[in-house]
């Protein structure tokens, strides 16, 4: 497996066709809401198994804190380090930029995931797109 730093048109439509394959069609999240106007302007990261899209997130900065958002892996590789491999290349990528502080809003399914990575529940529960969520943050 292959995490990238979206380059091209291309590797930007694998992120979004994996997105929509979690997301959209997995999870019954609308496309208008996962598609979203910071689209434009995040940083975004896909993870490739045998050349096809199998992984994918995004990034932004927002008052000098990273935000690490649409974390999400097809479910048949889940469970492969797929995850951790996207995480690590945007934690790496957040300290090239000068960045101290992760923040990220977790499905509370994944949170064992995130807290296995470092990253502690800083919130109560709240709904997003109908799915229960908790933020997490992370110092790296």
């Amino acid at each position: 497996m292959e995490v990238r730093t979206v380059k091209t048109t291309e590797e930007l439509q694998d992120a979004f066709t994996i997105r929509k394959k979690v997301f959209v069609e997995e999870q019954g999240v609308p496309i208008e809401e996962e598609i979203d106007q910071f689209d434009d302007t995040a940083t975004h990261f896909v993870l490739y198994h045998n050349h096809s899209p199998a992984g994918a997130g995004r990034f932004r900065i927002l008052d000098g804190i990273g935000k690490v958002e649409r974390i999400c892996v097809d479910s048949s590789l889940r469970g492969l380090g797929g995850g951790k491999a996207i995480m690590s290349k945007i934690e790496d990528y957040a300290k090239e930029q000068g960045i101290t502080a992760l923040k990220l809003n977790a499905q509370t399914h994944a949170i064992p995931f995130y807290e296995s990575l470092g990253y502690n529940v800083d919130s109560d529960e709240f709904m997003d797109a109908g799915i229960p969520h908790k933020t997490m943050k992370k110092y790296i």
